[in-house]
């Protein structure tokens, strides 16, 4: 049990660091290359979709069809929805929380809950990416830690990762725009990945000592990494790309590709 919850600790510690690097784009530059992060957006979306199937869903269909009772068609369904549906919730809250958050007066006690706003929608955002990476990893617990499935869960940290990239600039930017140091504005923006690691061990040791849980919480991991990638990463890729209409499309194909062509090739 102990490799596997601190292979999902590392993981996530790892999506926690791109997090930082995100962030720490502010001491750099004062905006984003928008046609780098439109790429790296549309791949970490193509890599999230296959992996959803790949190293979630399928995984769970067969792990339903060998220990539970229950339909597995009805175990996977209901996960996926249920994953879903808890991203949806989330980012409603967090979708509220930032828009409270904007309209905020900017004199001093309104500006800090504007900033706190700001961070707590981001940090919540980051608590089901957490899971899901800790799901996958706690997965690999008694069965064979073959090369596919281990690349499977590692597939799914990096798509984390790749998106949570923009993630910390979208805190740290904002920061320094309304007057923080750069220093302060980077420490700020990668503590919103600071709940990543937490929910990822909870997540694998929660699959760890239930196993009976896992085709349901692999299905709920596929559930929430669909809606992240269709619903944010997707549209946000796609936008300011008037001059390279099919760059960030290529992005999600060769990430998709990648997955697929590491699944065969390992499996």
């Amino acid at each position: 049990m102990s490799n596997v919850v601190a292979m999902a600790l590392f993981a996530t510690l790892g999506t926690w660091a791109v997090t930082a690097l995100g962030a720490s784009t502010v001491i750099f530059f004062k905006t984003q290359n928008q046609k780098v992060l439109n790429l790296m957006l549309g791949f970490a979306a193509g890599v999230m979709i296959a992996a959803s199937f790949w190293s979630l869903l399928q995984p769970a269909i067969e792990r339903a069809e060998e220990t539970l009772s229950a339909p597995p068609w009805l175990v996977a369904t209901s996960g996926f929805l249920c994953g879903a549906l808890f991203m949806w919730l989330t980012d409603k809250i967090v979708t509220r929380a930032r828009r409270r958050a904007y309209a905020a007066p900017l004199h001093s006690r309104e500006k800090l809950n504007r900033i706190l706003l700001l961070v707590l929608s981001i940090t919540l955002h980051n608590l089901p990416e957490g899971l899901a990476v800790g799901v996958a990893f706690g997965a690999l617990y008694n069965t064979a830690m073959t090369p596919e499935a281990l690349m499977g869960a590692v597939t799914i940290a990096i798509g984390i990762a790749l998106q949570n990239f923009p993630e910390g600039a979208a805190v740290s930017l904002p920061l320094r725009r309304e007057g923080y140091s750069r220093r302060k504005s980077f420490l700020i923006g990668q503590a919103s990945g600071m709940v990543e690691p937490i929910a990822g061990v909870v997540g694998a040791v929660a699959v760890v000592h239930v196993e009976a849980l896992l085709p349901f919480a692999l299905a709920f991991a596929a559930g929430t990494m669909i809606l992240v990638a269709v619903h944010e990463l997707i549209p946000e890729c796609q936008q300011n790309q008037d001059a390279h209409p099919y760059f960030a499309t290529m992005g999600i194909l060769c990430g998709f590709a990648l997955m697929m062509m590491l699944d065969v090739a390992l499996g």
